[in-house]
């Protein structure tokens, strides 16, 4: 019976591969063999956790990355051009990265933080001077959620250029917008948990924003019947002011909704480039030599095609060519391992050597003057003081809509992944840009020097209505439609409208991000600087 098993045996099989002799508990050797196996436990439990050979082969490289919970969202082969730094300027992983630099750090804060009007404050001062590495772990998150938004805007700004939100690709520009919107929330519901007079004002001045439509309401008389600005407030705050219960509010808000949020939006974004035929390139980029010397990982693969189904249309890899390109394992994750560590050594350098703000304990009887919000709302806060209503919910509801259609209003058949879309998109750029710091520049010159229409003897008495709706700001919108249109006629193309009408927003956020940050003063008054201010 012994030699038949033998006989029977694969005559490539290895002692070691053999099927479990089924031995019942109790016979002899079980013991013997529970030794063996508790032996052999690390080894098994590595080969069911990676489970693939020593990525030395292309088919090995393959299984590395789709066999993998993180980095199956990529493909197992990548272009040449998506690893080029003018590509992307690594801002997509560097925002993926400082997300998860913002939850370790703010898990590792949440341990001491302590979400109450008369403890926060407190705690905080605890995190600073007590807890080991504590002052560190917060100037980390602190300017890691303001580096976050930055690379945000920048990564937008970055697609939109290079034409990366057209087809397929329409839907995953409105993910981007919604992550925008859903950071922007992260940032500001962070602002108030310090507890300190930077953030209670700070608060203030975005509940009193969302309180903005009852400027109009009053203005249409109906705000005994339809106050949505008190309403909104009430949500938002728990209560008519900034007190404990908005700051429970913010608290779950900023650590428990907004991330999975964030997360959920992270993925299905990351899921949809990889889904879309992932990172935009120009047709040029396959038909490309590739520039550099060749290697193994860039010898196009030999493959045999079989037809497995008949489909309707094509998927975005369809015609594209294996040319130039390079198995993501391990090429791209070292770009990505590099773009990590460029962060987060960039954080732990700005955490060492500066320290986040911390003021005063919060006073609701001693108003900061002036009370500014952070620097990415600095530029809304201006158009604030011009119309609550307009500034405040009107105009950024209408650039965040309008950035979110552009997709689907600029259906222009073009090579994508071409920065300014060639040329005439650069001229056009350039030219908005112009005309942006002229109108923008001249516009508040203009205010600052005679205000607007309240203060002109006049228009003293003017409606209410026409000051929420004819103002600077609205002002600023309508000059960059128009300019955007003349774009439109002039080169007959949306997309250069599209560029035209981006680049002024862009120009405009910037200057008056400024203008509100260094030249405004006590009572929202313009100063040349700081030193000028009135000494109390």
């Amino acid at each position: 019976m012994a030699e038949t098993d033998m006989k029977n045996q694969p005559s490539d099989a290895k002692p070691s591969e053999a099927k479990p002799s089924g031995r019942a508990i109790g016979e002899p050797g079980a013991v013997r063999d529970f030794a063996g196996n508790l032996a052999g436990t690390p080894r098994t439990f590595r080969q069911t956790l990676i489970r693939h050979g020593t990525p030395t082969s292309d088919r090995a490289k393959s299984q590395a990355v789709f066999t993998n919970f993180f980095l199956h969202l990529l493909p197992t082969r990548t272009h040449l051009h998506a690893i080029k730094a003018t590509t992307t300027l690594g801002l997509g992983v560097a925002t993926l990265v400082l997300f998860v630099l913002l939850c370790v750090t703010g898990v590792l804060l949440m341990v001491y933080y302590k979400p109450s009007v008369e403890g926060a404050y407190g705690s905080m001062l605890d995190i600073m001077h007590v807890v080991p590495t504590g002052n560190l772990m917060r100037n980390v998150h602190r300017w890691g959620a303001h580096a976050m938004v930055a690379c945000l805007m920048l990564h937008m700004a970055r697609v939109f250029y290079t034409a990366a939100y057209k087809s397929p690709r329409e839907f995953n520009w409105v993910l981007g917008m919604l992550l925008f919107v859903v950071t922007l929330g992260l940032s500001f519901t962070g602002y108030l948990l310090p507890w300190d007079q930077l953030a209670f004002w700070a608060v203030t001045i975005g509940a009193n924003i969302a309180q903005s439509p009852q400027e109009l309401t009053d203005a249409l008389g109906v705000t005994s019947v339809f106050d949505v600005g008190r309403m909104q407030k009430e949500v938002l705050l728990g209560a008519h002011y900034v007190g404990q219960e908005a700051l429970i509010r913010f608290y779950v808000l900023h650590v428990m909704v907004l991330p999975i949020v964030a997360s959920i939006l992270i993925a299905v974004h990351f899921w949809r480039i990889r889904k879309d035929g992932g990172l935009a390139r120009p047709a040029s980029a396959d038909t490309a030599d590739s520039g550099g010397a060749a290697t193994a990982d860039m010898t196009p693969a030999l493959k045999t095609y079989g037809l497995m189904a008949v489909m309707k249309d094509k998927t975005p890899v369809v015609n594209r060519e294996m040319r130039n390109t390079i198995m993501t394992w391990p090429n791209v994750i070292y770009v990505i391992g590099a773009v990590t560590m460029v962060t987060t050594l960039a954080m732990l350098v700005l955490g060492m050597w500066f320290d986040a703000p911390l003021r005063e304990m919060a006073n609701p009887a001693v108003p900061e003057n002036p009370a500014k919000a952070p620097w990415y709302f600095l530029g809304l806060q201006e158009l604030v003081s011009y119309s609550a209503f307009m500034g405040g919910v009107g105009i950024p509801a209408i650039v965040v809509l309008g950035l979110a259609l552009v997709p689907y209003l600029d259906r222009e058949r073009e090579d994508v992944g071409v920065w300014f879309s060639g040329a005439q998109g650069r001229r056009v750029t350039l030219g908005s840009m112009v005309f942006a710091v002229l109108v923008v520049v001249g516009m508040l010159w203009f205010t600052v020097r005679n205000g607007w229409l309240r203060n002109w003897e006049a228009t003293a008495h003017v409606p209410q209505i026409v000051i929420t709706f004819f103002n600077p700001g609205t002002v600023f919108v309508l000059l960059f439609a128009l300019w955007s249109v003349a774009v439109v006629k002039i080169t007959r193309s949306t997309r250069m409208g599209a560029i035209a009408l981006f680049t002024c927003f862009l120009v405009g956020f910037v200057i008056l991000t400024y203008f509100a940050t260094v030249h405004r003063g006590p009572n929202w008054d313009f100063y040349w600087s700081q030193a000028e201010w009135p000494v109390h």
